[in-house]
């Protein structure tokens, strides 16, 4: 059973705006687009089950730095258990992966929660025991039980240059072990983050890393603010977004979560798979636009 309900009336919304933004841009075809769309009633928070949609939606592609949603969920999880410390640097890592998507702060979790580091390619038991403990995550999100995330693979770091020694040998052959999403994994993660966790004073709070400011003159003056070229730019600047986007030279996707109103808020995830797409800043601010736009009027039924 998915995790949220799907609306009729939303997946025919979601086909007719994707054809209206491809017909923008000619060459962009809905085969390289995933997308999860879920709008929840806040007042419902006894049970917060959305109803939404998508398309291409359990397709694996790779996830370029939405994996570090992933990755925050895990710290938390792992502190929550006793198995790390929570600690002014572990804040710091988080908050710096999540809201500056920075990589070496990524690299330094994924050592901390797997109990590995990157090096020079190592032979033997040891490099069997290291891939196995590299593979510590994904263990963790299979013991979930949640069906989205089956098949997903979430064990690599994230690069600037690309991975050396060990790392690059972990990747495999034609990089077969690459890190792999779909937008429904993605949401469900998300949506994890944002409203099934109750978090407590001392709580590593990942939503408050995820959270965005819109204002055009803030924007201006930070270059790597994920917002312009993303989904959040499409969004009327007085909103209140949460979001973690993924750029590199063959990808360009964004998560993302706002309230529309005090009664209704909406997950929105979009992954677009290809050099054009990453190249292109105007598709995804259109496909939020299309969506908040839809969403004035969209009514949740009791």
């Amino acid at each position: 059973m998915s995790f949220y309900y799907s609306s009729k009336e939303m997946g025919l919304a979601l086909n007719d705006i994707l054809g209206k933004v491809c017909s923008y841009i000619k060459d962009f075809s809905r085969e390289d687009i995933s997308i999860t769309w879920i709008n929840y009633k806040s007042e419902n928070k006894s049970v917060f089950k959305g109803f939404g949609t998508g398309i291409n939606n359990t397709k694996m592609v790779y996830p370029a730095s939405i994996v570090k949603l992933v990755y925050g969920l895990a710290a938390y999880y792992w502190i929550k258990k006793g198995s790390l410390l929570l600690s002014d640097e572990v804040i710091d890592a988080v908050r710096k992966m999540l809201s500056f998507s920075s990589n070496n702060a990524t690299s330094f979790l994924i050592d901390l929660l797997t109990g590995t580091t990157s090096g020079p390619c190592i032979e033997g038991e040891l490099w069997e025991n290291w891939k196995y403990q590299r593979s510590i995550i994904n263990d963790w999100l299979h013991d979930l039980h949640w069906e989205e995330l089956s098949g997903i693979n979430c064990c690599q770091k994230t690069w600037d240059d690309g991975p050396f020694g060990r790392e690059k040998e972990f990747y495999g052959h034609n990089n077969k072990n690459r890190n792999a999403m779909n937008s429904d994994s993605a949401a469900r993660i998300l949506e994890e983050i944002m409203i099934h966790i109750d978090y407590q004073k001392n709580d590593l709070n990942l939503r408050s890393f995820l959270k965005r400011n819109l204002n055009k003159v803030v924007l201006k003056n930070d270059s790597l603010n994920q917002i312009n070229g993303f989904l959040g730019e499409g969004l009327p600047e007085n909103i209140n977004l949460w979001s973690k986007a993924g750029l590199m030279t063959e990808v360009r996707h964004d998560s993302a979560w706002w309230t529309n109103s005090k009664s209704l808020q909406t997950l929105l995830v979009v992954f677009c798979n290809g050099e054009k797409y990453s190249k292109d800043s105007s598709f995804l601010p259109l496909i939020g636009k299309e969506v908040y736009e839809f969403n004035k009027s969209y009514i949740i039924e009791d």
